[in-house]
Formats: C-alpha cells, sequence, structure tokens
C-alpha cells in the first residue's frame, strides 16, 4: 500500500477536481491526527485518500460506499481500510469501532464544511478562516445546507477532541496544502 498507487487508484475512479480536493484535505487531517495520536500516518493517509473513491460514479446512497469498499478489497487493501471507508457514512449501519475510523468521520464533512467558509472569504483562502469564523456560519442555516451541524459535532465527540480546538486542528491540516486545494 503506497501513496502513488492510492492516488492513481483515487484519480481513476474520481474526476470531479471538487472531490479530489475533498480527499486530499481529508487526508491532510487524518494524517494530521495520526501525528497527533502517534498511529500509522501512511495506514491513516491513504484512508482519508479513498474514502470517497466510489462517490464521482456512485453517489447514491444504495451504492456509495459499498461499492468504493469492493473497489479496494478487489485491489488488496487492507480490511481495516476497508471498514473505516464503510464506516464513514452513517446510512451503512458499520459501527464506528477504531480511533480511526472515528477520525474519518470527524474529519469527512467538516473538510467541506470549512472548505465552503473560505470559498466564501474576501480572497477565498484558509488563513482567512478562524474558528470564529465556522461557528458564524454554523449558525446560518442556508449556508452549506447540506452540512448536518449535528453530524460535525458528533464526530468532535467521537474523538474526545472538544469542538472548536477539533476546527483548529483540521484548519490547521488543511492549511497545509492550502495551494493544492486551491485556497
Amino acid at each position: 500500500m503506497n501513496r502513488e498507487e492510492a492516488w492513481a487508484l483515487l484519480c481513476e475512479y474520481t474526476q470531479s477536481d471538487n472531490l479530489r480536493r475533498h480527499a486530499l484535505a481529508v487526508e491532510a487531517c487524518m494524517r494530521y491526527y495520526a501525528r497527533l495520536w502517534n498511529e500509522d500516518e501512511q495506514l491513516w493517509g491513504i484512508t482519508g485518500l479513498l474514502h470517497d473513491l466510489d462517490y464521482d460514479r456512485h453517489p447514491s446512497l444504495e451504492e456509495h460506499p459499498f461499492v468504493g469498499m469492493e473497489i479496494l478489497r478487489q485491489k488488496g487493501y487492507p480490511e481495516e481500510v476497508v471498514r473505516a471507508v464503510g464506516a464513514h457514512a452513517d446510512h451503512t449501519g458499520i459501527p464506528r469501532q477504531t480511533r480511526m475510523e472515528h477520525t474519518l468521520y470527524a474529519c469527512d464533512e467538516l473538510t467541506g464544511f470549512i472548505t465552503a467558509v473560505a470559498l466564501v472569504r474576501p480572497n477565498k483562502k484558509l488563513a482567512e478562516v478562524d474558528v470564529a469564523a465556522v461557528r458564524k456560519k454554523m449558525k446560518d442555516k442556508a449556508f452549506a445546507r447540506a452540512v448536518s451541524r449535528e453530524e460535525l459535532l458528533k464526530g468532535a465527540e467521537e474523538i474526545s477532541v472538544p469542538f472548536d480546538e477539533h476546527v483548529q486542528h483540521v484548519i490547521h491540516a488543511m492549511s497545509t496544502i492550502a495551494d493544492e486545494l486551491g485556497l
């Protein structure tokens, strides 16, 4: 399992630049938390990179992330990666059990929300986003309305990190690749 092969696999199944950038953001957050908690950074990063592998082609609740899980199994990825991909979505019914699974869930939606906050800032830069800006936009129900505020809060709770601290960690992790994210 290496990062270059994982990136090639993602690109094979994901044509959308926005989805690729989302995968990169989640990867950066997973790597950040892996370093913070002395976990396997490569494993966690690749899991974050591939978590939405099938979403571009199979966005329905009936197919995503089940198709991606099967692709990963066929490609010989470890079952802990496959299981984390399945557990990142509540609708699968796969309970999150490991720290990696909980962290993937906690980072997934929040990276998208933070990206949306950055894109409405005057210069569309991640450097203009802070915890207060994220909190303010969370109160605006019309802003990024598809993102469940409850899921954002639940993610931080699942990893036992106060929400504001979690937001700061995710902003920091994403900032390390801001250019790649176009932010």
